[in-house]
């Protein structure tokens, strides 16, 4: 089996981040969020992985091979985005006539794909999609199933009376006849090739669609609200491993990286990740807080947030659930009663 990691895209909803970086490239809990696609596809024992990229196509190949994998990666450009079914068509070449996983490159699966890699094998599906329980489910494509609940009957994009509460994930196992579904199929009202259509076409046509139920926690991080979430969800499942010696008071779950340092006036409560060479003085580092590399923050109190690596954050008061992009500078600023909460995009400086 083959993987197929989409990694492109404009990621309008992640502006203005995503106007100087690949919105799959933003770090969660310090790591990329592409990089959890990859890692659980290799755990699944798939070892030949192409990665679908776009408009920010050598930022990703550098972060990507900025790492050693145990697997063999090669990038496909697909330019402008047309839809999942058309980046399926642009794989073509790489996919040859093998069963292949495909992965959205932003989504995070905390139990990763073992369990569904192997159900989609031993039960000799034509397709299988990866769904979860929703209380919207209005905002999703929802999978009606069928009378024995086994197979799918139906995929219907955002109803207003659904089916089920049944939501697809960004996950789709398929067996070669899907590339002649993708040829079959038209474009949709936004233009592009819908991967519903592509798997409702097998269904039409007598091929069999399989599921299964995502049992953990699942996010699309497609919104800055949602990449918060999360951090949150992966930062509940550290453990404490501090690589420098500091007198700062330390309470909870937290990770230090190496090269950081942090005076005595500071108090930090996890679940916390701070990464390498580090300058932390006078400060509060509230829960569920991630800090990149070579960030400076001195008095200032955080918490909630993601701060990208090389950000200078001096005198900010408060900051609360905020997105911080990197080399952002945010100074000159006094204390506060209340909290900010800020998107800010890379190379930025605000003045409070």
């Amino acid at each position: 089996m083959k993987a197929l990691i989409l990694s492109g895209g404009h990621g309008t909803r992640l502006r203005p981040l995503t106007y100087s970086q690949q919105k799959q490239l933003i770090p969660v809990a310090n790591k990329p969020v592409l990089f959890y696609a990859i890692e659980d596809v290799i755990e699944a024992g798939i070892h030949n992985i192409g990665i679908i990229v776009g408009p920010n196509a050598e930022q990703v190949k550098e972060t990507v091979m900025s790492r050693e994998w145990d697997a063999k990666i090669e990038f496909i450009y697909q330019g402008e985005p047309k839809g999942l079914a058309h980046a399926i068509l642009v794989a073509r070449e790489f996919l040859g006539d093998e069963d292949f996983v495909m992965y959205l490159g932003d989504n995070i699966l905390r139990e990763g794909i073992v369990r569904h890699k192997k159900h989609f094998e031993e039960n000799d599906f034509d397709a299988s999609i990866l769904l979860q329980e929703v209380p919207n489910p209005q905002q999703f494509g929802v999978a009606e199933l069928s009378e024995d609940g086994k197979t799918i009957k139906r995929l219907i994009e955002k109803p207003k009376v659904p089916p089920s509460n049944l939501a697809l994930v960004g996950i789709y196992f398929f067996k070669p006849i899907i590339h002649e579904a993708v040829r079959n199929i038209n474009p949709s009202w936004r233009n592009e090739l819908e991967i519903t259509d592509a798997i409702q076409w097998l269904i039409d046509h007598g091929y069999k669609v399989g599921w299964t139920k995502v049992t953990g926690w699942w996010k699309d991080t497609g919104k800055p609200e949602d990449l918060l979430d999360a951090n949150r969800l992966i930062l509940d499942d550290i453990e404490t491993d501090i690589k420098v010696i500091t007198k700062a008071r330390i309470h909870g779950r937290v990770v230090i990286e190496g090269g950081t340092e942090i005076d005595e006036n500071t108090v930090i409560k996890g679940p916390v990740v701070i990464g390498k060479n580090c300058r932390i003085k006078n400060a509060y580092i509230g829960p569920y807080t991630s800090i990149g590399d070579n960030v400076i923050i001195e008095n200032t109190e955080i918490e909630d947030s993601i701060v990208l690596e090389g950000s200078e954050i001096r005198n900010a008061g408060r900051i609360v659930e905020s997105l911080i992009g990197r080399g952002v500078k945010i100074i000159n600023g006094t204390s506060h009663p209340f909290g900010r909460k800020l998107v800010i995009g890379d190379n930025s400086r605000l003045i409070l």
